[in-house]
């Protein structure tokens, strides 16, 4: 999909400044531009001499992931901000988790919240509709909408544009990371601008909530509400450019069975008498903390009614993110495909304090953060594996501040956070994986936070036996499939084990290090209880009972209550702290690569129903679900690195598309696109703690990282294409090079790697 928004055009149009009279139209039509903007870039523009620097937000399609499963918004929001301002189609539906599905025609509001690709359906806060009166409303759950086209819609980083048919309003979006701001175009006519706190979808419900008129511009309140967050607190101040005429408030009780009345739901109209292309700005400041919270935030981000210069500011910040990762491609699609997946892992983890640091915590108090800003969303059991090790360089600072706030809610908490959401626990999934993305930090030397104090949350988090099945976990070695309690209740007994192992492993890499031996050999003894669940007559990962029986009649490819969101193929491979453990348990290199050449070839029955998170299937291998994401990487290990090259482009060109449809599963908070954005560089963290990357093949002839050392780290692929992908020779520094992995030290070192490519697979070079 070709995205033309106005950040798009003007990029465009600037480098043909210098024949001005041959764009006259062009000009007249963006009618956003200002006189002085068109000099400034024209006098750049033909101004040979000096360089321009790089708009790699161009390359941005933030329609990518909203059709199919991928469950991303196409809304505006600026890097890690905490708001992501975006449309709602209005309806419920697993579609329609993020609000947004590509294939609906209706809007029925633009709300100040979501998640990106998670498959939870939460958040949708401070939702604003205009219209003009009289206005199209459905029976619930729709409500007052509007129809729109894709034709009159357009979307890029930090912008999103749509024309709401039904009213002849066109509505554009854009953000600062506290503040949205929104810029309505009306007709002539009677307009009104509603704010809905009453509504909600899928699993979010409306607590309570509050609107207060300050005056005629300005106006406050709060929406409390409970969904797969037990209790979110979205407090906001707007500011409208112009004085409404009338305001109408509507309010209802919000009543449960259980506990009788429990809130009020507000929804206010704000009357306009508008003329022909009459705009109005509504700007809107959102804090987790307070009404006051929010009204600083919004006059510290957003003080003035200007929408071109903060979507001007939203691009640049984009810019500057994306610019850290400079690749070069003649093939448009793969610079959108790469830029965008590098987009989609900057959406989340988000910020969570405002401007002066204060931030609610997960005790229910408000706390503030000193010198650091505080962060929420971390769908951990998905971006442990590739999203965080990404930010140990394009983001060191950040990833800094996110593992002083892992240890702020282990204080306020009692544990690390498993699935952080607005500032609680949401005990969604399984593992402890908060622990590898703070040892992964602290073994690269990231970061001034406090070692002792994080070991110590870490061994604690793994020590919380009443914990979904840890204290079983100890004394057997496994979690029984048999045995369930209040937290255990989902079972998920065998991908829990393989969970806890690995992270147990994280804990004594960084015990080690440390010098503490004694906590060290005590996990480094817990990350070998994988080899508790293998059963060497089916060759598979098998739950056991807590007699230690393995479970009658399994079957690898069957989906059970006993593996996560998986299958026993695609758990087979979680094992990344000990893949030569696994390969030795599964009898020797030859056993181990024909059971991933089997896993590669065994397809499901063409009648069989698959779970909505097995997609992307290359026989049973599911890249649309995060435990199979190393496992193409691990032919590597085995001496047929080919067959990683194969299997990985396959992956990048076939299941990463930009279109609307363009990710094959869940977005889930970035680690589908991290896992693109590392692959297409040519390698991937199979263990994301262990500091080595798996080569796999590139997929453009030239990137560079730019680090926080000040250094770039290159790859050179010479003769790559779609054709030849795989990789012939490998030079690092101008050396032939023989290992199948590089180092962290490598990349931070600046080194260049440096690939010869062919049509043909190749020897191992290692």
């Amino acid at each position: 999909m070709k995205i033309e928004s106005f950040p798009r055009k003007l990029f465009l149009f600037r480098n043909n400044l210098c024949m001005f009279a041959q764009t006259q139209n062009e000009l007249h039509n963006m009618k956003h531009m200002s006189i002085l903007a068109v000099s400034l870039l024209a006098l750049v523009a033909c101004t040979p001499e000096k360089k321009q620097e790089a708009d790699y937000s161009q390359y941005v399609n933030p329609m990518i992931g909203t059709d199919f499963t991928g469950n991303t918004y196409p809304g505006a929001q600026v890097p890690f901000g905490m708001v992501q301002l975006s449309p709602d189609n209005g309806l419920p539906g697993w579609d329609r988790i993020s609000g947004y599905f590509y294939p609906d025609t209706t809007i029925a509001g633009f709300s100040h919240t979501h998640l990106s690709g998670t498959g939870a359906g939460d958040l949708y806060d401070i939702s604003f509709m205009p219209v003009t009166r009289p206005y199209k409303e459905a029976p619930a759950p729709l409500g007052i909408y509007s129809t729109f086209s894709h034709n009159d819609e357009a979307a890029s980083a930090g912008y999103y544009r749509v024309l709401l048919k039904d009213y002849n309003i066109n509505v554009e979006l854009t953000a600062t990371e506290r503040c949205g701001i929104q810029r309505y175009t009306f007709p002539e006519a009677e307009a009104s601008v509603f704010l809905n706190l009453k509504k909600a979808m899928n699993w979010d419900f409306t607590l309570d909530s509050k609107i207060e008129v300050v005056d005629s511009t300005t106006i406050r309140g709060y929406r409390l509400s409970q969904g797969w967050s037990p209790l979110q607190h979205v407090y906001f101040e707007t500011r409208f450019s112009k004085p409404f005429v009338a305001c109408h408030m509507d309010t209802t009780s919000i009543v449960t069975k259980e506990k009788g009345w429990i809130g009020t739901a507000y929804v206010a109209r704000f009357d306009f008498n508008t003329k022909k292309d009459e705009e109005i700005l509504v700007t809107t400041g959102i804090s987790g903390v307070s009404m006051e919270g929010a009204g600083k935030n919004l006059r510290a981000e957003a003080p003035k009614d200007d929408f071109d210069y903060y979507q001007a500011q939203a691009s640049a910040n984009w810019n500057r993110q994306l610019s850290k990762i400079e690749v070069k491609s003649r093939n448009t699609d793969d610079m959108v495909k790469f830029y965008t997946a590098l987009y989609h892992s900057m959406i989340a983890p988000t910020i969570y304090s405002d401007v002066d640091g204060s931030y609610y915590g997960p005790d229910q108090q408000i706390h503030k953060a000193d010198g650091w800003t505080n962060y929420s969303t971390f769908s951990l059991w998905d971006t442990y594996r590739a999203s965080h090790p990404l930010f140990t360089y394009t983001e060191p600072e950040r990833a800094n501040d996110m593992i002083k706030g892992f240890l702020k809610f282990y204080e306020q908490n009692g544990a690390l956070p498993l699935w952080n959401l607005y500032g609680w626990e949401t005990n969604m999934m399984i593992g402890y994986h908060a622990v590898p993305v703070i040892v992964d930090a602290y073994l690269k030397g990231i970061g001034d936070f406090d070692a002792e104090k994080a070991l110590n949350a870490c061994v604690a988090t793994a020590n919380l036996d009443s914990y979904r099945g840890i204290g079983l976990y100890k004394e057997l070695g496994y979690i029984p499939y048999n045995v369930t309690d209040h937290y255990n209740a989902e079972n998920w007994s065998l991908s829990k084990t393989l969970e806890y192992a690995f992270d147990d492993y994280c804990i004594a890499e960084m015990a080690k290090k440390m010098g503490k031996q004694d906590i060290a050999d005590t996990f480094y003894k817990r990350s070998r209880n994988y080899r508790n669940l293998y059963n060497p007559e089916t060759s598979f990962m098998q739950p056991r009972d807590d007699k230690g029986h393995f479970i009658k009649g399994f079957k690898a490819d069957d989906y059970t209550p006993h593996i996560c969101e998986s299958n026993g193929w695609q758990y087979f491979w979680s094992v990344q702290q000990d893949i030569d453990g696994l390969i030795a348990l599964t009898g020797g290199k030859e056993r181990f690569a024909q059971k991933l050449d089997s896993m590669s070839t065994s397809r499901p029955a063409d009648d069989e129903e698959l779970p909505i998170f097995s997609t992307g299937m290359i026989g049973q291998y599911a890249h649309g679900n995060e435990p199979s994401h190393h496992v193409i990487y691990l032919f590597n290990k085995v001496g047929q690195p080919w067959k990683t090259q194969k299997y990985a482009s396959e992956v990048m060109r076939e299941l990463y598309k930009n279109t609307p449809a363009g990710l094959c599963g869940n977005e889930d908070c970035g680690q589908m696109s991290a896992w693109y954005v590392f692959s297409a560089m040519g390698f991937y963290p199979v263990n994301p703690v262990g500091g080595e990357y798996e080569i796999g093949t590139p997929l453009y002839p030239e990137v560079r990282m730019r680090l926080s050392n000040g250094k770039t780290f290159t790859v050179l692929a010479h003769g790559v294409s779609g054709k030849n992908r795989y990789i012939r020779s490998v030079k690092l520094d101008g050396k032939p090079y023989d290992k199948s992995y590089i180092t962290h030290e490598q990349i931070m070192n600046g080194s260049i790697l440096e690939f010869e490519m062919g049509s043909e697979p190749g020897k191992a070079w290692y």
